[in-house]
């Protein structure tokens, strides 16, 4: 259907939930030269080092090629695995140390720093043999055996063409030093290294670019997901609307509950009420318990007058009072004045009535 097609941007929260199963944009390619580039460099610095190392080892190799080097039996084997195993761990041990750090820290740097075990869980789908078929004869399988070919061929066209020029100088080997011997194919091997350094460096490149619009592919959502996607995060209209209703019901209660402790309660006549309460020494000024429109301005008034709580008429004020001050807070300082004027009003008549003998 055209409506389920992923034509949409992935939004933030489906971008997170990718994330939290371990979903996210890397490029294996851009790691492998990271560290190919990183290894170059420190075996560079460490080439001299390695040399004078592996020199003591062939010498002491040399020496024990001897009669007399044969007699002392194990204790020279020993010797000279352990030997061997030093030279072994000063010369190849940086180069490991620096590949595997600049590895995790390159897988780092483009995950943001995510470390999930989603990936490690057991799923059906990577044993299911339809899946397998499917991911077999899938556009990033061709891309990824189109790529393995390409390197394969690069590999193999760079390291045929230094040997090649290599062999034409092995022959003066015969009359050259161990030392000179090393350095000289020591650069050549390097020489090759750079030349695949940077073929790899434009593959990874192009697939850096090819992995990043893979992803964004991969994370698109049809215009029904998005839909969906928003009803999760903001609720079901339906639910909410139900929420809210219960809600107002139990404030209106609660409110109504407060109508018996007014003082007065200002009409209009039969359209807005509200309930008012001011209690000397405990209220800076008149607070409001309650109001209400139309059928909720009826109930206010019946429940006001079957506590003995005083009900009075006055249109602008009763309108004023709905429309600027808010439930259970003192009244605007611009009606202090009319509802005090009512409220005084009111102490008089009770007072009078008070007074009235029966």
């Amino acid at each position: 259907m055209a409506g389920e097609e992923k034509t949409e941007k992935a939004t933030p929260k489906k971008r997170r939930d990718e994330r939290k199963k371990g979903n996210v944009f890397l490029s294996k390619d851009a790691i492998a030269v990271v560290t190919l580039f990183g290894s170059m460099f420190v075996l560079k610095l460490i080439f001299g080092y390695a040399i004078g190392v592996l020199k003591d080892v062939f010498y002491t190799c040399f020496s024990y090629a001897g009669e007399s080097a044969l007699d002392s039996g194990m204790e020279t084997l020993s010797g000279l695995r352990l030997q061997s195993l030093v030279a072994l761990i000063k010369t190849a041990g940086p180069m490991l140390l620096t590949t595997m750090a600049l590895s995790i820290g390159a897988t780092l740097f483009q995950t943001r720093l995510m470390v999930s075990g989603e990936l490690l869980r057991p799923k059906f789908s990577r044993i299911s043999p339809l899946q397998g078929f499917k991911r077999l004869f899938s556009l990033r399988s061709v891309v990824e055996a189109v790529k393995g070919l390409l390197k394969i061929s690069i590999l193999l066209y760079l390291i045929y063409s230094s040997l090649f020029a290599l062999i034409g100088v092995t022959a003066n080997y015969l009359d050259t030093e161990l030392t000179q011997i090393c350095g000289h194919m020591f650069s050549q091997i390097y020489a090759m290294m750079q030349k695949v350094a940077i073929a790899f460096l434009a593959l990874a490149a192009i697939d850096y670019l090819y992995q990043w619009w893979d992803y964004e592919r991969q994370l698109k959502m049809s215009k029904q997901e998005i839909k969906e996607e928003y009803k999760q995060m903001e609720g079901d209209p339906q639910v909410k609307s139900r929420i809210k209703e219960v809600q107002r019901k139990m404030s209106q209660a609660r409110m109504m509950r407060q109508v018996p402790d007014a003082d007065v309660v200002v009409r209009n006549p039969s359209h807005f009420a509200v309930a008012l309460r001011y209690k000397a020494g405990e209220d800076q000024a008149p607070v409001v318990l309650a109001k209400g429109q139309d059928e909720l301005a009826l109930r206010i008034v019946k429940t006001a007058e079957e506590n003995n709580v005083a009900v009075v008429e006055n249109v602008p004020l009763a309108r004023a009072l709905y429309a600027q001050a808010e439930l259970d807070r003192e009244i605007p300082p611009e009606l202090y004045a009319a509802v005090a004027e009512l409220l005084v009003y009111l102490y008089r008549l009770d007072s009078t009535q008070q007074k009235t003998p029966e």
